[in-house]
């Protein structure tokens, strides 16, 4: 029978703090990697398969042949992903050390719902028929959700339970709002039933541009959180001595989380599992230190939607599917398989 060592046997084996930051650095760098193949295969891939000679043709010169111009569409393709899936996992990484769960995600806080609900009205009672308006609408119905959130759930003292409580009943009564405006209205159905299911294919540049700025905030203040997230993880009390504002920091988390899911889902539309998926992937290998889950959320992010936009657009050629639909396929098992795990990766 195998008996352990004494203690300080056992402590001489674990790795070293400088080789795990070494080790977590070099993931990250590998990361970057993976991350720049995944973006050149999303370029390369769509009803036509174009070389790396005409991809580099492409980019780097402007002929205006027929590779060029396709390189052009699928590179504002490819920036709109790699945007709105670094929005998507920073703040599901926000949010869930905001609430403490290791399984929420950017819809658990009503962003989603306020969005799509925005979108539909926009349809119904405005006469909007195009994405240039649809983003607009979207980026306010959301902001609006994670507002009357934080009054629901945090104008007396804002607590994880309070704030996912609130934010699973706006949630609730926005999607019946939606889907009774969709029922009575079929011109509403025929819009939305494109934008609900998320997709890629409309980028623009111009819709790039709109919703750049707000991502760039999102995105600036969602790492500036990491500290002060992680000294709330170890409690109230605790966070308190260690000089951290208890609202101040959830105000701002909630904040970051509607900025970037918001401008990624009036960009895209509503795209399941990536926020809930990566940061959670992430943490089995980073530990709960955000310093570092933010960072990989961000690369990996990126990496889980354009993949999933490049099989949508390999498995039903010369067709398409939504990157949307994709990542539910994907994500679907993949959750189960989490919620099933008697260990998930603690907070």
């Amino acid at each position: 029978m195998l008996v352990d060592g004494p203690p300080e046997q056992r402590a001489d084996t674990a790795p070293a703090p400088s080789t795990r930051r070494a080790v977590r650095a070099v993931g990250l760098v590998v990361s970057l990697v993976v991350l720049t193949l995944v973006a050149l295969a999303s370029i390369r891939t769509g009803a036509k398969a174009l070389s790396l000679d005409q991809v580099w043709h492409g980019l780097f010169h402007d002929s205006g042949t027929y590779g060029d111009v396709v390189v052009d569409e699928r590179l504002s393709r490819t920036v709109l992903g790699l945007l709105a899936g670094a929005a998507l996992g920073l703040s599901g990484a926000v949010l869930q050390a905001l609430t403490r769960n290791p399984l929420a995600d950017p819809g658990l806080l009503g962003i989603n719902a306020g969005a799509s609900a925005a979108v539909v009205t926009a349809i119904t009672c405005f006469g909007v028929t195009s994405l240039r308006g649809y983003v607009w609408f979207a980026f306010a119905g959301a902001a609006a959700a994670g507002a009357l959130v934080w009054l629901l759930g945090g104008s007396r003292g804002a607590t994880p339970v309070r704030l996912a409580l609130a934010g699973t009943a706006v949630s609730a009564a926005l999607y019946g709002y939606l889907q009774a405006v969709m029922i009575m209205d079929d011109t509403a159905l025929g819009r939305m039933r494109f934008w609900t299911v998320g997709s890629l294919a409309s980028a623009t540049d111009s819709t790039i541009l709109q919703v750049l700025p707000f991502l760039a905030v999102g995105t600036v203040l969602a790492l500036g959180l990491a500290r002060p997230l992680n000294a709330m993880a170890m409690g109230d009390d605790t966070a308190r001595a260690l000089g951290a504002g208890l609202n101040r920091t959830r105000a701002l988390a909630m904040l970051a989380a509607t900025v970037l899911c918001g401008a990624a889902t009036a960009a895209c539309g509503p795209i399941v599992f990536v926020g809930l998926m990566v940061p959670h992937a992430v943490r089995s290998f980073t530990g709960p230190d955000l310093r570092w889950i933010l960072p990989y959320a961000t690369v990996l992010s990126p990496v889980l939607l354009l993949g999933a936009d490049v099989v949508g657009r390999i498995v039903v050629r010369p067709s398409e599917l939504q990157v949307g639909i994709v990542t539910a396929i994907l994500g679907g098992p993949v959750f189960i398989l989490l919620v099933r795990r008697r260990r998930t990766a603690q907070l």
